[in-house]
C-alpha cells in the first residue's frame, strides 16, 4: 500500500479512528458470530520474554494484545485508541480524555492505571525506544483523563504515545522487581493466555473489548524464524497467516494469497565506528563505496525492494523531495586486507543472502570478511553491545513512534538506545535535537532530512534496500491488517 502523505498534523487528533489499531478497520460488533481460531506464524520469536519495551512489542502489537493511547491512522497521523482525545494545554503538558474500557483481567482502565503504566514504561532498563531522549511524567487528572508533562516540549508526543513499547497494561502486570508480564493484562481484542518459550503461543478473544468482540474466537501462534518452513506451512495449509514471506518463495505461493506492502522498512549495513577497524572514518568510506545497492535489490531481493537511497525510503513520500546530500565524508581509505567480523540474522531470510553478496563486495575492495549468522534473540544482545564490525539490519523506520526524528534519535545519537553502529558525532547529536524542537510539519522534515545527511555524512550507515514485504494470507482469512508501519497484523476484524 502506498501512502500519499506520511505525517499529517502532529498537533490535532484526527476525527476517524486508527485504519491500522487493533479495534480498526473491521466489522466488529457485540454480536458479532463465533469465528475460528486463527493460525498463524510469526518471523520472530520472543526475545525479552514478551517485555513491551524492547523488542518484543510489536509481537505484542501485532498479535492484537496490547494498545497504547494513541494508534497511527494510514497517513501516519496519530488517531484515538485508549484516548478518545487529547488537546495540548502548553508547551509541555497534554490532556488525554479516555474512553471507556477495560483490562483483560476485568478491572477498568482508569487515568491512575494508564499513569502508572507509563511510569513504569520511563522508568525501564534500557529504556523504550519511543523514549529516547525523552523525560515524561503522566499521572491522573480527575475521573477520566491523563495529563503528560514532559521536561522539554515535546510536539509529537501524541505520535510518540502510539510506540508499541508504550501499551497500557493493568497493575497486575508489573512488579517490583521491574517485571512486566502482559499475559492476561492488556486491553486489545485478543489475551495471552499461555506462552511455551520460543515456539508457541495461544490467545483468546477478549471478548469485552472495547471496540467490539473479536470476529475470531483465538489465535495460534507458532514462532517460525525460518522463512521457507513458513512459507510451506502456509502452502500445505497448515497455518492460516504467515508474516514476512521470504522473496524467494513468493512464486510458490497462490498468487491470491501474496498480499505485497510497501512499508518504511530500510535494510542498512552498519559499520561499529566506536571500536575495531571502522573507528578510522576513510575504512568506513571504503566500505560504502564498495557496495551496489541495485545488485542487492535486483538479485537478492527479486524487484521485491528499491536501492537504498537514505534512512527514509519510497513509502516516505516526502522525504525524497527534501533530501540532502551528505557533507564532510571522509576519503575512502585501502582496506588492505583489513578483516572484519559482518554479522546478520536469519529470520528475515533475505538477510544472509544479503551479507553473502556484501561479503563478496567488501572482499573484492579489499577487506578480509568473516561473516556470522544467527537467530535474532541470539545476536541482538552482542550488537548492541558493539561486538561485531558491521552488521545487516532491517529496521522499520517509523515502527517505534512515526516521527521521522525517533529513528534517527534511536538509532544514531550518542544516547540512543539502539545505537548498533555505536555512532557519537557531535554534528549528529545536534541536527537531530535541532529536529526534535520543531512542531511545524513541513519544517520538522526538513530537519529530519538535514540530520538524515549529518547521519550518512558519517559513512557509519549505508542505506541498502527499501523492503516491501510479502505476507502469506490463505485463501479463507479476510480482515488481515496489512500496515505499512508493521505494527498490527490480526485485529478484532481478522476471521477465517
Amino acid at each position: 500500500m502506498r501512502r500519499r502523505h506520511l505525517l499529517g498534523s502532529l498537533l490535532l487528533a484526527p476525527l476517524l479512528t486508527a485504519c491500522f489499531a487493533s479495534g480498526g478497520g473491521s466489522d466488529s460488533s457485540g454480536d458479532a458470530r463465533e469465528g475460528s481460531r486463527l493460525r498463524v506464524a510469526l518471523a520472530f520469536p520472543p526475545a525479552e520474554n514478551l517485555s513491551p519495551y524492547g523488542a518484543d512489542a510489536t509481537i505484542l502489537s501485532r498479535l492484537g494484545v496490547t494498545e497504547g493511547l494513541t494508534a497511527l491512522d494510514a497517513n501516519g497521523a496519530a488517531a484515538p485508541a485508549l484516548a478518545a482525545s487529547w488537546r495540548r494545554e502548553n508547551a509541555r503538558t497534554w490532556l488525554f480524555t479516555l474512553r471507556e474500557a477495560t483490562f483483560q483481567d476485568g478491572s477498568d482502565v482508569t487515568p491512575g492505571a494508564v499513569a502508572a503504566a507509563l511510569t513504569h514504561a520511563t522508568e525501564a532498563k534500557p529504556a523504550p525506544a519511543a523514549l529516547s531522549g525523552v523525560t515524561l511524567t503522566a499521572k491522573a487528572a480527575g475521573d477520566t483523563a491523563v495529563r503528560i508533562t514532559t521536561a522539554a516540549p515535546d510536539p509529537v508526543l501524541p505520535l510518540r504515545l502510539a510506540g508499541p513499547s508504550l501499551a497500557v497494561l493493568s497493575s497486575k502486570a508489573y512488579d517490583d522487581k521491574g517485571r512486566v508480564d502482559p499475559v492476561g493484562t492488556a486491553t486489545g481484542p485478543f489475551a495471552l493466555t499461555k506462552v511455551t518459550g520460543s515456539t508457541s503461543a495461544a490467545l483468546d478473544r477478549y471478548d469485552d473489548y472495547w471496540a467490539g468482540r473479536g470476529q475470531a474466537s483465538g489465535l495460534d501462534v507458532r514462532f517460525i524464524p525460518d522463512g521457507t518452513a513458513r512459507a510451506s506451512a502456509l502452502r500445505t495449509s497448515e497455518i492460516d497467516i504467515a508474516e514476512a514471506v521470504p522473496v524467494a518463495q513468493a512464486a510458490t505461493l497462490d498468487e491470491a494469497t501474496r498480499k505485497e506492502t510497501a512499508t518504511t522498512r530500510t535494510t542498512s549495513l552498519l559499520l561499529n565506528s566506536a571500536s575495531g577497524p571502522f573507528k578510522d572514518a576513510a575504512l568506513r568510506a571504503a566500505a560504502r563505496e564498495a557496495v551496489d545497492t541495485s545488485a542487492l535489490a535486483e538479485g537478492v531481493y527479486e524487484g521485491y525492494a528499491d536501492p537504498g537511497t537514505g534512512v527514509y525510503g519510497p513509502a516516505v513520500t516526502w522525504a525524497e523531495g527534501k533530501r540532502q546530500q551528505p557533507a564532510g565524508r571522509a576519503r575512502a581509505g585501502d582496506p588492505d586486507d583489513t578483516a572484519i567480523t559482518l554479522a546478520t540474522y536469519d529470520n528475515r531470510p533475505e538477510l544472509p543472502e544479503a551479507a553473502q553478496v556484501l561479503k563478496q563486495q567488501l572482499e573484492k575492495a579489499g577487506f578480509k570478511v568473516t561473516l556470522e549468522v544467527r537467530e535474532y534473540s541470539r545476536l541482538e544482545s552482542d550488537a548492541l553491545e558493539g561486538k561485531f564490525d558491521a552488521f545487516v539490519l532491517a529496521r522499520n523506520t517509523l515502527v517505534d513512534t512515526g516521527d521521522p526524528v525517533a529513528v534517527l534519535a534511536g538509532d544514531y545519537t550518542c544516547d540512543g538506545g539502539y545505537n548498533i553502529a555505536q555512532l557519537c558525532d557531535r554534528n549528529v547529536d545536534r541536527a537531530v535535537a535541532e529536529a526534535e524542537r520543531l512542531a511545524d510539519t513541513g519544517r520538522r522534515q526538513d530537519a529530519a532530512m538535514a540530520a538524515e545527511a549529518a547521519v550518512l555524512g558519517t559513512d557509519a550507515v549505508v542505506p541498502l534496500v527499501h523492503q516491501r514485504i510479502i505476507t502469506g494470507v490463505a485463501d479463507p482469512v479476510s480482515g488481515v491488517l496489512l500496515d505499512p508501519y508493521e505494527r498490527t497484523l490480526v485485529g478484532a476484524g481478522t476471521r477465517r
